[in-house]
């Protein structure tokens, strides 16, 4: 370990009590909202089938478990003083309620073995699966649940409604990578799901899988004081990710298709929840499937764990438009989160307080914005109107106001507010120096702030500590009391995601960080990943500082494709052209595209590869220029 990720004193590490402050902040929320309104788990509970018990996931090649809801059974209880009401209440109706459950005959879902749903559609011959969430492992026990107690059907195709992972992750548990390829199994996606997937879960996948790890509360062990819901599910799949492009793709919305005998009708709702997502009707139901872009919480227009800000607007319209196209006919709603909604009036209720929810965000903000306010003050200020915010599926279990407004400041704006003083602040070590020095050094900094913490304003006390942290990341006091801080924070949080990263930033500053291995993508990425996709990695990763004036040429011939590239580094900047032929001189490195991405990305070594020995030496000589990535990083203390 570093000094930045020393652990304090084991006496000081603990998880603490609710403080007198919290346990009032608790009683207002319990005073504040319908508690005694059973519907949303009525519906949650209704058409229950059967489950697993334990309910854990192992697995399939490594002695670990990859999901567990085996420790939860403490949600049967009164929500505790240090958990937020409103949220225990969300934890119990995702958490207490998992297995399979008939949505109508012909349509089920199988609930909270992954933080989504996996939903499956009786074909004339076999299964139609909506997406396979996270996990092979999740997935599997998925597929395996409905097989045991509806019957034995092959998976005849795969609808993918949208390019996060915990919608696609899991399709090679389902089936097999040769069945999409050969187009066995029809693998259904929207229009710029491969470009829109592989952007924001690879190029940016170091950084946002360690964010993930704060936000989804993956470091933390289930309990009153720590893990109690992930807000969007009961909890994420950690097992083995694969992707698989998809053999048919929508384009346009109104597209149709018969699938196995069933009449399916696409509506496009790019930019909204996520960059390339779709909805959908199933006449022969009555059945609306909304994908994410409904859900019963209130979503992320910006994810904490890091994405593209979300367009509030055309999340609302698209809601719009899914009223205006099926509203008359539709009977249930159901999507890849929660549980469903059953009646035509109540499933466009709840659609147009949806719709409502993120109009009101959009207009709002820029309304505050054009009197002058910044993101900072319209989040602070930005209350919901009294009939929304008293419905449990507008409350912000997982996205919320205040950060909802800030992503709608920024998509129009940016983060900068205009004011000078903010165009080239200081970084946060080289401002913490000088705060701390301002406030006369960090003892007195903790002596003054102690004060503060007794009288309940963690949020001040957080701030201030901060900058005590990234100045002196040993101070033991300062650490210790900006870990309780954050622990009050998290103990009063309505947001699943908040709660988590408050939790998760005390665990780092009372037990520090242990090391961390190099992030890899998985191998069932890699071998369906583009080559296009893989370059780009490759060109993110090169260090330029220690290229210089590097210049290295490499031509490709694959034995597999039909295919010519053309690597060149120069410059520090890597480009990866196909079709593209260099100088004759230039080596030529002939092999496989399947071992040459796993060879780039680190899966397999060099020498893997039999050809051209200068072509393999050119080839190593830009592999030893690539950065590697660590999993884990410093979030709440100092980077070295």
């Amino acid at each position: 370990m570093t000094a930045e990720q020393s652990p304090i004193p084991l006496a000081l590490r603990g998880p603490k009590p609710a403080t007198e402050a919290t346990r009032q902040a608790q009683k207002k929320m319990r005073g504040s909202l319908p508690f005694a309104d059973q519907t949303s788990f009525d519906n949650a509970g209704r058409g229950f089938i059967a489950s697993i018990n334990p309910m854990t996931i192992r697995h399939a090649h490594n002695d670990r478990v990859v999901y567990d809801l085996s420790a939860m059974s403490f949600l049967e209880d009164d929500a505790p003083d240090t958990v937020n009401p409103s949220l225990w209440r969300q934890a119990q109706l995702n958490g207490l309620h998992h297995g399979l459950f008939e949505v109508v005959p012909g349509i089920w879902q199988v609930r909270s073995f992954d933080i989504a749903n996996m939903t499956f559609i009786a074909g004339n011959s076999g299964w139609i699966i909506i997406d396979p969430l996270s996990s092979a492992e999740s997935a599997r026990a998925a597929l395996d649940l409905a097989n045991e107690h509806l019957g034995a059907r092959p998976v005849v195709a795969v609808i993918i409604s949208h390019s996060h992972v915990d919608h696609y992750g899991g399709v090679l548990g389902i089936m097999s990578m040769a069945q999409g390829l050969s187009g066995e199994v029809k693998v259904i996606a929207p229009e710029g799901f491969v470009t829109e997937s592989l952007a924001e879960n690879v190029l940016a996948g170091n950084v946002m899988q360690r964010r993930a790890t704060y936000m989804y509360g993956n470091l933390l062990q289930p309990g009153v004081r720590s893990f109690v819901t992930a807000g969007l599910g009961a909890a994420l799949s950690m097992g083995s990710i694969g992707f698989l492009a998809p053999n048919d793709i929508i384009r346009l919305t109104g597209e149709t298709r018969q699938v196995d005998g069933v009449e399916i009708e696409f509506q496009m709702t790019p930019g909204t929840e996520a960059p390339a997502e779709m909805v959908f009707w199933l006449p022969q139901h009555k059945a609306l499937c909304m994908s994410e872009i409904t859900s019963h919480h209130q979503h992320n227009l910006y994810t904490p764990r890091g994405a593209q800000v979300r367009d509030a607007l055309a999340w609302s319209q698209q809601i719009q438009e899914s009223i205006n196209r099926y509203g008359d006919q539709v009977e249930v709603h159901f999507a890849s989160h929660h549980w469903p909604t059953w009646g035509r009036a109540a499933a466009i209720d709840y659609m147009e307080r949806q719709r409502d929810l993120y109009k009101f965000i959009h207009d709002q903000s820029l309304r505050l914005a054009n009197h002058g306010y910044n993101m900072d003050e319209i989040a602070e200020q930005l209350r919901l109107p009294a009939e929304l915010a008293r419905d449990f599926s507008c409350r912000g279990y997982y996205g919320t106001l205040n950060h909802g407004a800030k992503a709608v400041y920024v998509k129009y704006l940016g983060h900068f507010d205009g004011n000078p003083a903010h165009l080239e602040p200081h970084p946060p070590v080289a401002a913490a120096q000088r705060y701390v020095e301002f406030m006369g050094g960090a003892d007195a900094t903790v002596t003054k702030t102690t004060a503060s913490f007794k009288a309940g304003d963690y949020r001040w006390v957080a701030q201030v500590l901060n900058h005590v942290i990234m100045a002196e990341p040993d101070h033991v006091a300062a650490r210790t009391m900006l870990a309780d801080a954050f622990e009050q924070l998290g103990y009063q949080a309505e947001s699943a995601p908040w709660r988590n990263f408050y939790l998760c930033g005390a665990l780092e500053l009372r037990e520090g960080m242990s090391a961390g291995s190099a992030n890899r993508p998985a191998a069932g990425v890699v071998d369906s990943m583009p080559l296009e996709d893989v370059f780009k990695m490759v060109a993110i990763r090169v260090n330029a500082h220690q290229a210089g004036s590097t210049r290295i040429d490499l031509e490709l011939e694959f034995t597999d494709l039909s295919e010519v590239w053309c690597l060149q580094l120069g410059r520090g900047v890597f480009h990866a052209r196909k079709g593209h032929r260099p100088p004759e001189t230039v080596p030529v490195l002939r092999t496989d595209s399947r071992t040459l991405k796993r060879v780039l990305l680190g899966l397999e070594p060099v020498t893997g590869i039999k050809a051209d020995q200068h072509a393999v030496d050119t080839l190593s000589r830009l592999l030893a220029l690539l950065d590697s990535f660590n999993r884990r990083f410093p979030i709440v203390t100092p980077r070295a």
